[in-house]
């Protein structure tokens, strides 16, 4: 890496997402860094700093004096219990961000693209298909609610900041937790369990592979538009068609019994994203097939 190369700083660098962004920004010559919690190990590159201490923030800043800044750091679990942690972190952790960036030189010295993660989710139940950038937020959950929120908060910095908003749908990879419903299908799979407890099979999503997503973030980087991105595949998938496919790929099949338990309410019934106005400005950029992504998974899982 040379000396000179320019610096990115991905705030939740160790997260899911943020390790495969490290690899792309690295490979396309960037210097990254990141921010990361109190109980990770610090280093050179990964400096400590929470998203409710202004102070960390700012000395972070000025210490990595970044070229572009991507905001990944947040509470992305959908179902996640906590509510005020939800809202404290995703918008008043990004405001804080905003706030700590506009007050740095990082603007002065040349600051070219500030990247904030949003979601799909803020669509809601839309009643259209595919779903434009255009579409109202009808968000449907406290996740959702507090990521429309931090885009509206976010606007009163446009002036300041060079600020581009991505809205992933769904996406998904190796190195995913559990916790989220692709990778908990593939590990019971690649287990060769009998049988798995799941919500509702009938609800359908627009998936997409981690790798895809970030390759779209790095090189929005480069293009440094302003606005907002819907980053998906465009294809539409149910869970019905995920088991089978993982089923496929396994050469096993699983028992799969819906439990009520995991049914939530107001759950959004189908999501499938346009994304003609990032294919506008990214022509050659494409989505892998939901297949090639399950059997990247299978080959990733512990035996």
């Amino acid at each position: 890496m040379s000396a000179n190369a320019p610096r990115v700083l991905v705030t939740g660098l160790n997260g899911f997402t943020g390790q495969h962004l490290a690899s792309v920004l690295q490979r396309a010559g960037y210097e990254v860094h990141g921010t990361i919690r109190s109980d990770e190990a610090p280093d050179a590159t990964h400096h400590v700093a929470d998203l409710s201490d202004m102070t960390a923030l700012r000395a972070v800043i000025d210490r990595v004096a970044p070229r572009h800044v991507v905001h990944l750091a947040a509470i992305s679990f959908v179902a996640h219990d906590d509510a005020d942690a939800i809202y404290r972190t995703n918008i008043v952790g990004t405001r804080n961000l905003l706030r700590a960036l506009s007050d740095s030189g990082a603007v002065a010295a040349g600051l070219g693209t500030v990247l904030l993660a949003s979601s799909a989710n803020i669509y809601g139940n839309a009643l259209v298909d595919p779903i434009t950038e255009e579409q109202p937020a009808q968000p449907a959950n406290d996740y959702a609610v507090s990521k429309s929120a931090m885009e509206q908060m976010a606007a009163l910095w446009t002036g300041k900041l060079p600020i581009t908003v991505v809205r992933p749908f769904n996406y998904t990879g190796a190195g995913q937790s559990k916790q989220f419903l692709i990778p908990k299908i593939v590990d019971a799979f690649a287990r060769r369990a009998e049988s798995l407890e799941l919500g509702n099979l009938d609800v359908d999503r627009d998936f997409s592979d981690v790798r895809d997503v970030v390759e779209a973030y790095g090189r929005l980087l480069e293009a440094s538009p302003r606005g907002t991105f819907n980053v998906c595949s465009e294809r539409g998938c149910s869970l019905r068609e995920v088991l089978r496919l993982v089923s496929d790929l396994s050469g096993h099949e699983i028992d799969v019994r819906v439990n009520p338990a995991f049914v939530r309410a107001n759950e959004v019934k189908s999501l499938r994203g346009s994304a003609a106005r990032l294919r506008a400005l990214l022509p050659d950029w494409q989505s892998r097939p939901l297949r090639d992504t399950l059997d990247w998974m299978l080959q990733q899982a512990p035996p």
